[in-house]
């Protein structure tokens, strides 16, 4: 079977393991979405056809820029806005925004949770609550657990700043892939991390919250990482192993992510 079109990242959901899809577009007009998670002990082949549409505008780029933009569309669209990356930096619940009034209102000054999930290690993030817990399978979260809820996203911003300090906001994304991480409680994290806040700040602190344990569908993961990109490898044949985070793992230790690749025109053979 072939599917061809635009790359998106892949939506997700968890049932017993996640259960993931690719949505294909032609370059702006969602075609389909095919699911994943059968193909994952097979024979597939992803092939580029070396042409790249900003996922913003349409119009065809040589490179993109965050998930797949033209850089007209990541210096101007509200999708890159600065406060995007870093929360902290919001200001729509001050009524100003840093570019797109409407576009802020609609998804800064909305509730966010601040949370601690267990990647290659325990980190601390901010996302909108509608966010969860596609944002803990992006990242390749094994656990995770949320630690506080804030009105609006400045707020989280805040928490997480404070906490930086204390936990790593990184993910070490080859350790991630290898599925190598330290085992950690994260009740006994968020419990002492509720001691470095303020008592402005950790009154977002929500109690009774349940660590979320998250399975993966991977049959084997890679002993060594090998990145690939579809600009230098523009056909990637052989065995899907699994598929973690943003990421499909191939035989041999060949990783792609899937995200980065937003814009990308390919098809998909299996």
């Amino acid at each position: 079977m072939k599917h061809t079109g635009n790359i998106r990242k892949m939506s997700s959901f968890i049932d017993n393991v996640v259960e993931y899809a690719l949505p294909l577009f032609d370059i702006l007009d969602f075609k389909e979405e095919v699911p994943l998670n059968h193909l994952v002990g097979k024979e597939i082949r992803l092939e580029f056809e070396h042409e790249i549409h900003c996922v913003i505008s349409g119009k065809k780029i040589k490179k993109t820029y965050g998930d797949g933009m033209s850089y007209d569309a990541f210096m101007n669209s509200p999708q890159a806005v600065p406060s995007i990356i870093r929360p902290e930096l919001s200001r729509i619940h001050e009524g100003i925004a840093l570019r797109d009034y409407d576009w802020e209102m609609k998804h800064h000054m909305q509730p966010h949770i601040v949370y601690l999930s267990l990647t290659s290690g325990v980190k601390v993030g901010v996302t909108r609550d509608t966010q969860i817990p596609t944002r803990w399978i992006d990242q390749g979260a094994v656990q995770a657990l949320v630690l506080a809820e804030t009105p609006y996203r400045q707020l989280a911003g805040e928490i997480e700043v404070a906490l930086k300090e204390y936990v790593a906001d990184k993910t070490n994304w080859r350790n991630m892939l290898k599925n190598e991480y330290p085992e950690s409680d994260l009740y006994e994290y968020k419990e002492e991390l509720r001691g470095h806040l303020s008592d402005d700040l950790g009154q977002y602190v929500l109690d009774d919250e349940e660590v979320v344990d998250i399975e993966y569908p991977v049959e084997e993961y890679p002993e060594k990482v090998k990145s690939v990109k579809l600009d230098k490898v523009p056909e990637i044949e052989g065995e899907l192993k699994g598929i973690k985070g943003q990421y499909w793992l191939f035989d041999e230790g060949r990783v792609i992510n899937m995200r980065s690749h937003a814009g990308y025109r390919v098809s998909l053979e299996y």
